[in-house]
């Protein structure tokens, strides 16, 4: 089921299209410069809604519906491209910026003509600096060539588009604390309502995209909407470029149709390759670190927003990690929350001491190997407390590893306190841990 055109991993078909002559050659900036003389921004609107393009992003929100939230009349309006990218797993965006950075700059362009935006900033986390200049070197040859600017080939149009480096956080890919940032605030999320189509940037209209979004929009625009759909599923349309990370023979960027199941990326000799030494999937987390773990059991299920969210799961960014039997669940639910943990902004009380606590009686579990009688009752408590709670979704996502791992692994969290002494005893249907008098508990906490 692979491709043999791709759509924003076009390198492989083209492998000069990272310069802009070879761009030029293979049609790029042609849909734009059509656009501006021909079409109407909500003729653009409309062809995006149609195709059924959702947010590459991690929500799968449709990207034209988006559009369409903006106020009418209120103006100025801002286009923004969130190319953030800390996903853990995820890292797609760098590719498609490295290799294929014009035609990010024409959806870019494009997508903000489509808004009426007269100004698109690409907000780009603070550690791609070679990947901020290939933008920028991007950028400026499109304004050489007359797609940028004032009176955009002679249309009436302009437009400016600005490159912004971040400061490493991952907080900052929350689009609301992406703006903080980008306005020289802190970067830490806001209160919503107001949404960013009403108010965001500056307090004016505007919407925020992803890297992998916007790059579909030039090849929708010229080829249309029949031909976009010819890929995917009714539901999931077009194509999706996974990132896929662990265990695997062949890491790598692999772009594939919605609807592929699982198995096919991670085992086709043309993608993953198959597991590492021929051991057994242990765990797959097919949307980043926030999202739900699955087993081997759901190796058929197809690549698309409704399928792994109907298997409990979701999509993501499509960053798919796969582990092997040689990972322990406690030590990977700590490896997790560590990082959410560190990443979290501190603005709200059930993230910044929620992850604390998660931290510290996994450290205790996972590396120094002692469990205690409360722990998982104790774990269960922290990240009920959490969820539903926190002021954006990086709480829910740092809930996200320990619940998986007690669900699908508590055996493995038994483990560690049976050998540390405790006796676990069956009882009702539930685990009772008992206390061994031969060692003394260290504490709750510590």
């Amino acid at each position: 089921m692979g491709l043999t055109e791709y759509i924003v991993m076009r390198e492989l078909n083209y492998p000069d299209i990272n310069s802009f002559a070879g761009y030029r050659r293979v049609g790029g900036w042609d849909a734009y410069a059509a656009a501006l003389k021909t079409k109407t921004p909500a003729d653009i609107v409309q062809v995006v809604k149609d195709a059924g393009l959702r947010g590459r992003g991690g929500a799968g929100f449709p990207t034209g519906v988006k559009w369409s939230f903006l106020p009418r009349g209120v103006f100025p309006r801002y286009l923004l491209c969130n190319c953030d990218e800390s996903e853990p797993g995820t890292f797609n965006n760098h590719q498609i910026i490295d290799r294929n950075p014009h035609q990010l700059i024409e959806g870019v362009a494009l997508s903000a003509f489509a808004i009426e935006s007269s100004t698109a900033y690409i907000y780009m986390r603070g550690e791609f600096a070679a990947a901020a200049i290939t933008l920028e070197r991007a950028i400026a040859d499109a304004y050489r060539a007359g797609f940028l600017g004032k009176n955009i080939l002679g249309t009436g149009y302009d437009l400016d588009i600005y490159v912004h480096r971040g400061a490493g956080a991952y907080i900052c890919g929350e689009e609301t604390a992406l703006m903080e940032s980008l306005e020289g605030k802190i970067g830490q999320p806001r209160l919503k309502p107001p949404f960013p189509a009403v108010a965001g940037l500056y307090g004016k209209p505007t919407i925020i995209n992803n890297v992998e979004t916007l790059a579909n929009v030039p090849l929708i625009v010229e080829r249309g909407v029949d031909w976009y759909r010819s890929h995917g599923t009714e539901k999931s349309p077009g194509t999706k470029c996974f990132s896929l990370s662990g265990h695997v023979n062949r890491p790598g960027n692999y772009e594939l149709p919605f609807g592929v199941p699982l198995r096919e990326l991670i085992e086709s000799p043309e993608y993953g390759g198959g597991m590492r030494g021929g051991r057994p999937v242990k765990v797959i987390i097919p949307g980043g670190a926030s999202a739900p773990w699955l087993t081997a059991k759901h190796l058929d299920t197809p690549l698309d927003y409704e399928s792994v969210a109907a298997a409990g799961s979701m999509l993501g960014s499509g960053a798919v990690i796969v582990l092997d039997d040689s990972v322990k669940a406690p030590h990977l639910a700590y490896k997790m929350d560590e990082f959410f943990k560190h990443e979290s902004c501190g603005k709200c009380t059930p993230c910044r001491e929620g992850t604390h606590w998660l931290v510290k009686v996994l450290h205790r579990m996972a590396e120094d190997g002692h469990g205690e009688p409360d722990d998982i009752q104790t774990l269960h408590g922290i990240y009920t407390q959490m969820a539903g709670n926190c002021f954006c979704l990086l709480g829910e996502s740092a809930v996200m590893p320990i619940k998986s791992a007690l669900q699908l692994f508590a055996e493995e969290f038994e483990a560690v306190i049976a050998a540390s002494g405790h006796t676990i005893e069956q009882g009702n249907g539930r685990h009772t841990i008992a206390l061994a008098p031969s060692k003394p508990s260290r504490g709750r906490f510590g």
